[in-house]
This record gives C-alpha cells, structure tokens and sequence, in this order.
C-alpha cells in the first residue's frame, strides 16, 4: 500500500469546536501524526447535546466526525510543567496548530517566537476569526457570525421571507479547508527552503476567498448581488427548484441543449414554437408561465422518478436527497466515500476525505480518541519515564 502523502509529518494540534479540527482531520487521513492536545476535562464539542448517551461518553457524534486518526493528550497549560512538556513535543514537530484568540498563545509563553526558538522549521498555523492583524483581530468569530458579516447571507434566501444562513458551518469547514490548504503549501515550500513559519488563517479571509465570484460581479460589473432563493447563479429560470409529485425537484438546466433536451423529456415540444420562451431572455421575463408548463408535467411523478429519467434524456436534474439517503446512494457507495471503523460501542460509519489519489489516497483508520487516551504514549515518546508521568498526574499536569 502506497505510503500517503504527509505520513511521518508530526503535528501538535490544540485547535478546538469544528474549523480547526477539521483541517487537522484532513491531513490526519492524509497520514499525518496528529497529537490532539486537551485540557484536562476535554473541550466543549466533546459533549454536544444533540445525544445524552454519547455526549455522557465524551464522544459526541459531530466531534467524532472529525477527529478520527488522532491522538489524545491531556494537558493543564496554566502548569509551567506542562509547558515544558509543550517545548519538548515542539522541538520534534513539524507543524503546530492552534485556534485561540490572537495573543492567547504568547501570554501561555508557547506563541509562535518562543517555539520557533526551540525550532526553526517549525510551521505555526493559527486560525481566528479576524487574523491575526487588522482593527478586529481581537473579536471572536463564529459560523453565524462569519456567514452574516461575509454577505453569504445577504444572497441566501428569499427577498419574501429574509436572508437565511446555509444548513450546516459552512464558513467553518470551508475555513478548516483553507487551513489544510495553507499548511500543506507551508510544509511543501519548505522542501525547498528548510524554514518553517507562521500561517495566519481567518475565517473572514477564507470565506470571502470562496465568494470570489459575487464579489466580481460587483467589482466588475456593478452587479448587487440579491436573495434568489434556490436559483442558479447562471439566473436560467430552468435551474431553480420545482413541484413535482409528493416533493420537490431541483433542475439545473442551463443551456440550449439541455433546455430542448427538458421539454422533449416533459412532452413539451410545442412550446419549442411559443415566441414566449424563443430564447433565455424571453424564458426569463416569462419564467411564471414557463413554470406553470413544467410543473404541470411534473406533477405526473415523483422528484426520483423525474430524477432519473430527466438525467437519462440529458437534463440534469437532482430530488433532494436527505442525509440519510445520500449516504446510501449508489454514487457514494462505488466511492467509498462512508467509511467504517471499530469502536467499543460497534462499527460505525463517517466521511472521509474528499480526495482520491492513485498513490496513497487518503483513509479513516481509526476512531476519534477518547478524552487523554494517549497521555502516557506520548509523554513517553519525549523522555518521560514511569515515575515522572505518576507525578505528572498527581500534580494535575495531565
């Protein structure tokens, strides 16, 4: 088996919640050593109250989903003990990753200068809200906060009912991403030059890198972007969401071919001679009656009858899938994209990476640790015998 691209790569990760971890997740399925560093009593996302069963066990389902491949070290960093600790696991790392407010590392003595001292090629990727410079560096940043501030509200939703934020973190995972990205780019540059440095990650930063197009349609173009509800960018009143029978059916038919190909499909032919929809402009300052068309034929069948006989005639179209269908889609499942692993409680199945390479593609080996499961492990890994780990715990180090 082909190794995978960041294997024998060691980082020191203290990020916590959902941006930072995600990132460190990524490159952990790529095979990168991923020591999780946690206060003593664990953080927060550990015990989520989505489930009392798994919350109780310290492994709540969300933290689990991405913190797979990684180890666990419990540390009480206020201790000057277990900032020496810090030194000793830094001095053999290769990146350090962290999530608190800007400053917070410094003031614990850890920040980048200090361990940069201890070593040079070390890459220290920070990721905040704001960055690490600019008059709001300080403040906190959060999904909600970000994904209202960065205008991806202000383009989702309906101009009827108001803005609306995306189902999921969006801005944090995509944050997360950027992380990877950034740290990745730092790891392979420094192939080149044998130094190590300081990657300063925001979630404002990232966001609006993501909303690269609307913002040039406004630089550009002077477009003011608007809620279009479920409408394409492309704004063809054929990529939008319709009725169908029983359910909902999302079009994404946006040229010429694929528009005949759509109402040949429907057995609507004859509109192909109605001057109301003799091109995109006309279909567009025509869409209600466009619409009535459509969905009076849709009405004929279910969203994933429609579904597969609109793509099989060359239209795509999609039902919305919920989560728990997806998942068992026949597309997810040819790529493996669920994979399962052994716990104490039964086999159980999350996401994986994203990436597939012919030569080491990223996997889920292993289970999220359990709160501080690998204190001893790694204590031992940088010289600390038996009686110096005891007395570590006696004194609340670890």
């Amino acid at each position: 088996m082909a190794a995978r691209p960041f294997e024998g790569v060691r980082i020191l990760d203290f990020t916590q919640v959902l941006a930072g971890p995600y990132a460190s997740f990524q490159l952990a399925l790529m095979g990168a050593e991923v020591i999780k560093v946690e206060r003593r009593e664990g953080e927060d996302a550990r015990r989520t109250p989505l489930s009392r069963e798994w919350a109780e066990r310290g492994m709540a389902s969300g933290w689990m989903a991405i913190n797979g491949n990684k180890r666990s070290l419990t540390l009480d960093l206020q201790k000057k003990e277990a900032k020496e600790i810090i030194r000793r696991l830094a001095a053999e790392a290769d990146v350090v990753m962290e999530n608190f407010r800007p400053g917070v590392m410094d003031r614990l003595g850890l920040g980048y200068e200090a361990l940069k001292a201890i070593n040079p090629k070390l890459i220290y990727a920070a990721v905040s809200g704001f960055g690490h410079t600019g008059p709001d560096s300080p403040e906190a940043g959060y999904d909600g906060k970000i994904q209202a501030m960065s205008g991806i509200m202000s383009i989702t939703g309906h101009e009827e009912t108001g803005p609306v934020r995306a189902g999921f973190a969006v801005c944090d995972t995509l944050t997360g991403m950027t992380m990877a990205f950034g740290v990745a780019s730092a790891l392979f540059q420094r192939t080149h030059t044998g130094i190590g440095q300081f990657v300063d990650i925001s979630m404002l930063d990232a966001t609006l890198a993501f909303l690269a197009g609307p913002i040039a349609d406004w630089t550009v173009a002077g477009h003011k972007q608007k809620q279009s509800g479920n409408q394409a960018v492309s704004r063809k009143p054929t990529a939008n969401l319709f009725r169908a029978k029983d359910g909902w059916l999302l079009l994404a038919v946006n040229n010429d071919k694929q528009y005949d190909a759509l109402m040949k499909a429907l057995g609507l032919e004859h509109s192909f001679a109605d001057p109301r929809f003799a091109d995109w402009f006309l279909r567009v300052e025509n869409e209600p009656a466009l619409r009535a068309l459509i969905e009076e034929k849709l009405a004929a069948a279910t969203p994933t009858e429609w579904e597969d006989r609109l793509n099989a005639a060359g239209a795509p179209s999609a039902a919305i899938w919920r989560i728990e269908e997806v998942i068992e889609h026949r597309q997810v499942k040819a790529r493996g994209l669920i994979q399962e692993v052994d716990s104490p409680w039964g086999k159980l199945r999350f996401a994986g990476s994203g990436v597939t390479l012919a030569h080491g593609t990223p996997r889920l080996d292993k289970l999220a640790p359990l709160l501080g499961a690998d204190t001893d492990a790694i204590l031992a890994q940088v010289g600390f015998g038996p009686a110096e780990i005891a007395a570590l715990r006696d004194g609340g180090v670890v």
